[in-house]
């Protein structure tokens, strides 16, 4: 009889709710929209969903649009939850045991999403679970890794693509009504980078231009906040910062930049294929 392997991580608080994710849904749908439907197996995973089912069934219907037949596989590391899950599993739902390996019994995933999952880990630990997971990607497939505050309203997340063990990019998403400064949302930052918003970092170098920006913006506000935030965002952009989203983004209380801008000191500033 063979041994199963023990699954890689270690249990996370298991805090969840239903629509909690919907900023990174909104996003992965719009960012994995070309891989999704070219896949010849359109399976996506949610690493890490928690106590609930609520966020892996979230997901696979924000994906259903993109892809009808599109399959989302919910994996936990505790056994308990893999068990609350199982009545909710279906043709298109199901629910596994694993961590960070990422076991689909051969099966490649087009994105995998780990949520609220590394925020327990220290820092050192996150480049190698990144390469982990985006090892079991599907060529073309996308790895996002992030955090955000208890009812969605406000995440960040980086896209890691497959073979790569450092990001391609990091995304702000925020509701814009009672925004007081960007930089308010430091404490949402994904584990890589949640202690680097000191000075003499490129996180803190670029959240005081994100804050600066904002408040140059103000005289938009007459218009709405996402005007302002339109605004803002243009401004950073214009001075130099390598966002590499546009308006349409934008509207949605969104920013994404390049790895690049925000890579922290001491890390190698582009991404390392999977050795």
């Amino acid at each position: 009889m063979s041994r199963v392997a023990r699954p890689q991580g270690t249990i996370t608080r298991g805090t969840t709710h239903p629509n909690r994710l919907r900023r990174v849904d909104r996003w992965v749908a719009h960012a994995a929209a070309p891989a999704l439907r070219d896949a010849p197996d359109p399976v996506v995973v949610d690493l890490g969903y928690g106590a609930a089912a609520w966020t892996p069934r979230d997901l696979r219907d924000r994906l259903r649009p993109v892809r009808a037949d599109v399959e989302v596989v919910g994996i936990e590391i505790d056994p308990v939850r893999v068990d609350a899950a199982a009545p909710y599993a279906d043709a298109t739902l199901s629910f596994r045991r694993g961590g960070f390996e990422v076991p689909l019994d051969g099966r490649s995933p087009v994105v995998v999403r780990a949520f609220n999952v590394l925020r327990q880990y220290d820092e050192h630990a996150v480049r190698d679970a990144w390469a982990t997971m985006a090892a079991r990607l599907a060529p073309g497939g996308l790895l996002v890794e992030g955090t955000c505050d208890e009812l969605g309203r406000h995440a960040w997340w980086v896209a890691v693509e497959a073979g790569h063990d450092a990001p391609r990019s990091l995304t702000l998403s925020t509701r814009l009504a009672g925004l007081r400064a960007p930089g308010d949302l430091a404490e949402r930052l994904p584990k890589a980078l949640i202690h680097r918003n000191v000075p003499g970092e490129p996180v803190h170098d670029y959240l005081r231009a994100l804050d600066r920006a904002w408040a140059a913006a103000a005289p938009h506000a007459s218009f709405g906040a996402r005007q302002r935030w339109i605004a803002a965002v243009r401004s950073v952009r214009e001075s130099g910062v390598p966002v590499v989203d546009g308006p349409s983004r934008w509207r949605l209380g969104e920013v994404t930049v390049a790895w690049s801008a925000v890579t922290p000191a001491g890390h190698p500033a582009t991404r390392s294929p999977d050795r």
